[in-house]
This record gives structure tokens, C-alpha cells and sequence, in this order.
């Protein structure tokens, strides 16, 4: 009697399992997957590992390095998907190359080559995509086999995203049982609105941009109400607590408090989350991954780390949603840059014709150096590296104003402003220009020179010639004069590129004194004043003087960066900055890289020992200055300098 009671409950359960699903769900273990979402970010066209500039392998980066970690981390999971953060086409030669020659009817970019290889479900577009026009972004993009989203850049002309702003997929799965169940995973893309600026002469009167976080609250219920039952947002945008604006380039931190978000893969600013820069963050957790409770991951640039976000679903009422989560990065070599992972040699053999085409070519020689150029310490004296450029920029500005157009600017004195781009800082102590005397060739034009920019001119006047220092005047801490001890000159949060010297006058700078404006352009202290002792041949710039200054289309459009964004842009000429540093060298056959002192950090009156890093390379030339001398090995590979400021007085 027991047995048969039994066995009608068991078959009556089995029907009422075939027939009503959802009540035998109570009875087991609720349905769950994990799903591994896989991040690479910032790749800057870093496919091989190779370094360009020195021509040499080098396996602190390149895709080829991070595919291997990628198939393995596929490997010890049952359901994952790969996904890269932006900045892809635009970064190192093989991408100047590329967008040189051109593509091919029907060819198919080495990126989205390589991206179709290892089956990325979908991308994003980061700020350098835009670096080349959007005609050849699109020409690239074509060749993508999988979704490019972006949900924050619009038509100019009507109120329509000018890309797919998000992609919803039907993801099937292995649940923890071994059965196949299908996610809603829903994908969108954002790029700092920054953009505008950043590529004025590309975008202007073409695309408009819209606040990241904004286009998020917008879209995301949208996704949701198409069924997205997991929505992973790839956030070409950094992390920062600073207070929320619109419109702020970081804004990782506030997609994490947007609802209907469950995952955000960042990038941008070329670091590591979760990871120990990040540790006062508020309500971060870095041994889960996680701010605001939301897994987030960074997974560094140019190939060197894999992101990883390992997820759990359960479905509830028919509806999937995240339980728990952990994200993660993974290396692809350790510390002191060997290798921790084999090179895959398909996707090397799928980029190869590229890869050598562009070894010849900035292998071509244009010229010849008299003494060694290098930028170990561009931040803390007038360097060589940037003396080139702006030599190169105040010769092309001078015969272009010789046309007949520009007679009305006759007279008016011309300077130039160019910014060391490779000065350590967050990219590590291995990125500094460092070209032997001798021959040089197209790969050191573009060590000296990283972006495509090109050349525009501005007029100013004198007051707004000391604001533009003032603000370049920002990559220096405050020193006091009065305390012992070492104190760091350089602030770390100052961009390097951001670090404009202006060459035609004369300047020093007092660091005693407060920075008049932050890292982000902000006036902070309007009664500050930095610059002191700036003449224009022998003689105090006053307010009112008229100059023209040769920079590039990056700087020259900027709404916001002081004392340029009031000045006048009359001229803005086709061709290549770095094409200009080439003809100049090309016309000069031999140069003399020592730069003419123009400015200088002003002396202290007291017992201050100033201190700042540099690459331990840096102690081959340290001997040919005085005033540096070497104290020892610093942090993450670096090594501390001392600056001697004090006054002879």
C-alpha cells in the first residue's frame, strides 16, 4: 500500500513538472549559470608584441599575447562571452600605417581581423577611433563581424544615435544541472563626450555627443523592456568618485548606481580595477571587484592584462538575475616584463603582412641626430624632445604665414607649443623616448610624436599666453620652501600631454606657489600666479601683445583648456604634425637636439629637496646635469631623481 501511494505521488509529480514548470521549481534547486564575461580594452592597435619604436618584441604587450589568456580563461568555463572597451585602431605605427595606405575594397581591418578570429561578441568605440574621420572609422568597422556599439553619439542633424547603441543577444547557456538555457544579455556602448573637443576638426557639424550617464538612463530601460534580462555596459570611460557633472569624462563609478546595469567594463585611463589604486574609492570593494555593489573591471592597455567578471544567475519567476560576482585581471607578464604566456601564432600569422609592412616602413631613414634625444626628464627641465617639435612646428607656422592671405598678421610674433607625450606616469617607467645618435628614421618621428594630429595656429594675447602656462604650470605640485625632507614636484593626476611648453618667450615657474588651475582645468586658486619672469625678447610680455602659437588641432579646438579656448584659430593647415617634425629633419639632414632653455622651475629660498621619478634609464644621462642627481629605485619599476632648486643666494 506504502509503495503504491508512493509511486502515484512520484508520477502525478512528473505530469504536474510537464505540465506547470514553474511549480517543480520550489521542489529543486533553483536554476543557476555562470556566465564569465572576458575584457580587453585600450589595445591601440597593440596586436603583435612588438615595440615600434625600439623595433623589437616585446612581451609586456600585444593581442597575440593576451588570445592566449583569453582561450584559456574560455577553457575553464562553461559560458562566457569577450568583449573589448574601445580604443582600438588608433595608438602606434601599425595604426598610422593601416590608415596611411589605407583600406582596400572589401578589406578587412588587422583589428576586426583579429577580433573576427578569437569571436568577440561585441565592441565598443573609444575616444582614438575618431582620430582618423569618421569616413575611415566607418571603412574599418565594416569589416567587424560582431555588434559595435555606442548609445552617446548622435547624427548633428537629427535626434538619432549615429551607431547600433546597444545589442541584445540570445545567449545559450549550460546551467549548473548540464541543461541548455537561453539569457537575454544586453550590451551598450559609451565614449567621452569629450570626443567634440578632442576631435573637433573630424566631428564638427557631423555627430553631437550626449552625458554617458544620461544616454545609460535612457537606453537601459528600453533594453529591459525588450527582454534583456542581464545588461553589461562597455564604458569607454575611467573610474572617479569626483562629483557627478553631465557631461564628465570618467563616469564608470556613476553607471555602477544606474538601475538595470548589472556589469560595467571600463577603460580609458589605462589602469587597473579592481586593483589598489582604486582602494579609497567609496563603497568599493577590490577583493570582490565591485563599487556600489556592481562588478566592474579595467583591464589596463595595449594588450597587457585580461579583464575577467565571473558572474552567477538565477532565475527567479522566470526572470534571470545576478547573485553574486567577482571580477578580476590577468597579466600577461610579470613584473619585470617576461613573458607568462606563448605568443598564439595563428592570430600572429593572421596580422603578419601588416605587422612587417610597418617594421619597413618606419624603418626608413629621414635624417641624422648629433647627440642622443630623450624625454627622462622633460617634466622638470627643458628637453630635447620637445625642442624638435617645436622647432618643426615654428618653421612650417612661419612659411605658411608668408601667403598673402596672412598679411594682416605680419609682424606679430610666432611662437609654438608641444607637450612631451611619453613621460612615464601611468603608461610605466618604460615609456620615455630614448633615440640614439645617429641615424633617424620614421619610427623615432613617431616616438617623438604619437598622434595624428595636425597643425593649427591661434592668436592670443599676452594675458591669455600666461593663462595657457598657467595651466601647463599644473604638472607640478606645491613644494614649501621652509620643510626638510623630500617632497614629490610632479602631481601625479597632471597629464603629461596636457604639460604645453611654449617656445619664442621666456618663463620660469615657482612651485612655491598653489597650481591656478586643477589637472581638469578648473580654477582653484584665481589669485595664484606660477609664471613669473615671462618676456618676449628681453622684454615683460604685457597684456595686450598679440603672438600667434603653433599647436595642433587637439589643443587649438578645446573649449575649455585655459587661455586657448579665448584665443582665435587662423589657420588650420591638412597635413600631419608628425609629417612636419619628418619634412624638418628630411630639409635640416643633420640636427642638433639640445634645447635652448626657455624656461625653467625658478629657485627656493630654503631647505626644500625637491624629488621626482623617472625611468632607472634615466641613469645613463643623469651625469650630463648638475642639478639631478639619482637617489634609488622607487615603485612599480620606477626610480627617484632629486632636483636641486635652491637658491644660490
Amino acid at each position: 500500500m506504502t509503495k503504491q501511494f508512493s509511486f502515484f505521488f512520484l508520477v502525478l509529480f512528473v505530469i504536474l513538472g510537464q505540465l506547470f514548470p514553474s511549480l517543480t521549481y520550489a521542489a529543486r534547486e533553483k536554476d543557476t549559470v555562470q556566465l564569465r564575461l572576458l575584457e580587453t580594452t585600450d589595445l591601440h592597435m597593440y596586436l603583435a608584441n612588438y615595440d615600434y619604436y625600439q623595433t623589437k618584441e616585446d612581451d609586456k604587450v600585444g593581442l597575440v599575447k593576451t588570445a592566449t589568456l583569453i582561450k584559456q580563461a574560455r577553457s575553464e568555463v562553461k559560458n562566457s562571452m569577450l568583449f573589448d572597451n574601445g580604443d582600438e585602431i588608433q595608438g602606434n605605427p601599425l595604426g598610422d600605417y593601416v590608415a596611411k595606405v589605407g583600406l582596400k575594397r572589401g578589406e578587412v581591418h588587422p583589428i576586426y581581423r583579429a577580433f573576427n578570429m578569437l569571436r568577440y561578441d561585441a565592441t565598443t568605440l573609444g575616444n582614438h577611433e575618431f582620430n582618423y574621420g569618421l569616413d575611415f572609422l566607418k571603412r574599418a568597422i565594416k569589416g567587424a563581424k560582431m555588434p559595435i556599439v555606442n548609445a552617446n553619439v548622435y547624427h548633428a542633424k537629427k535626434d538619432k544615435p549615429y551607431f547600433e547603441p546597444y545589442a541584445i543577444f540570445n545567449k545559450r547557456v549550460v546551467d549548473d544541472h548540464g541543461k541548455t538555457q537561453t539569457i537575454k544579455v544586453g550590451v551598450i556602448g559609451f565614449v567621452p563626450s569629450q570626443i567634440m573637443e578632442w576631435d573637433k576638426a573630424n566631428l564638427e557639424g557631423k555627430v553631437v555627443t550626449k552625458s554617458i550617464v544620461e544616454s545609460a538612463k535612457k537606453c537601459v530601460p528600453i533594453m529591459k523592456k525588450k527582454g534583456a534580462d542581464v545588461i553589461v555596459a562597455l564604458a569607454h570611460t575611467g573610474i572617479s568618485a569626483e562629483p557627478y557633472q553631465p557631461d564628465m569624462e570618467n563616469a564608470a563609478y556613476y553607471l555602477t548606481q544606474v538601475k538595470g546595469i548589472d556589469a560595467v567594463l571600463t577603460g580609458h585611463s589605462h589602469n587597473l580595477f579592481p586593483g589598489p589604486l582604486y582602494k579609497d574609492l567609496p563603497n568599493t570593494n577590490l577583493e570582490q571587484g565591485t563599487i556600489n555593489g556592481k562588478p566592474v573591471v579595467m583591464a589596463g592597455a595595449f594588450g597587457s592584462h585580461l579583464g575577467l567578471i565571473d558572474l552567477q544567475l538565477q532565475k527567479k519567476s522566470g526572470k534571470w538575475s545576478v547573485t553574486r560576482s567577482k571580477s578580476s585581471v590577468r597579466p600577461i607578464a610579470d613584473e619585470n616584463g617576461n613573458s607568462l604566456v606563448q605568443t598564439d601564432e595563428k592570430l600572429m600569422k593572421a596580422i603578419l603582412p601588416e605587422h612587417e609592412a610597418t617594421i619597413k616602413y618606419v624603418n626608413q631613414p629621414v635624417g641624422e641626430t648629433t647627440a642622443p634625444i630623450f624625454s627622462y626628464f622633460a617634466l622638470v627641465q627643458d628637453d630635447p624632445s620637445v625642442q624638435i617639435v617645436n622647432n618643426a612646428q615654428t618653421e612650417y607656422l612661419v612659411g605658411k604665414l608668408k601667403d598673402p592671405a596672412y598679411s594682416k598678421y605680419t609682424g606679430i610674433p610666432v611662437l609654438s607649443a608641444a607637450a612631451p607625450f611619453k613621460a612615464g606616469g601611468r603608461m610605466g617607467p618604460d615609456y620615455y623616448t630614448n633615440i640614439p645618435s645617429g641615424t633617424l628614421a620614421i619610427k623615432n618621428v613617431a616616438d617623438l610624436y604619437l598622434y595624428p594630429n595636425t597643425p593649427q595656429a591661434v592668436l592670443i594675447k599676452g594675458a591669455q599666453l600666461k593663462e595657457w602656462l598657467e595651466m601647463s604650470a599644473g604638472q607640478f605640485n606645491q613644494i614649501d620652501p621652509s620643510r626638510g625632507g623630500e617632497q614629490q614636484l610632479i602631481n601625479p593626476d597632471f597629464r603629461s600631454y596636457n604639460f604645453d611648453i611654449i617656445d619664442g618667450v621666456q618663463y620660469q615657474i615657482d612651485v612655491t606657489k598653489p597650481a591656478k588651475y586643477d589637472p581638469k582645468e578648473k580654477l582653484i586658486h584665481p589669485e595664484s600666479s606660477r609664471i613669473v619672469n615671462l618676456t618676449y625678447q628681453g622684454k615683460p610680455v604685457i597684456d595686450d601683445q598679440m603672438f600667434i602659437v603653433a599647436t595642433n588641432n587637439y589643443r587649438a579646438s578645446s573649449a575649455s583648456f585655459p587661455g586657448v579656448s579665448k584665443g582665435e584659430v587662423i589657420l588650420k593647415a591638412p597635413d600631419e604634425n608628425r609629417q612636419i617634425i619628418t619634412n624638418y629633419i628630411q630639409e635640416n639632414k643633420t640636427i642638433n637636439p639640445s634645447a635652448d632653455q626657455n624656461w625653467s622651475i625658478a629657485k627656493i629660498k630654503g631647505k626644500a629637496k625637491t624629488v621626482f621619478e623617472s625611468s632607472p634609464k634615466a641613469q645613463d644621462f643623469v651625469k650630463q646635469f648638475k642639478n639631478i642627481k639619482y637617489i634609488g629605485p622607487s615603485s612599480e619599476g620606477f626610480a627617484t631623481f632629486s632636483l636641486d632648486l635652491t637658491s644660490e643666494e
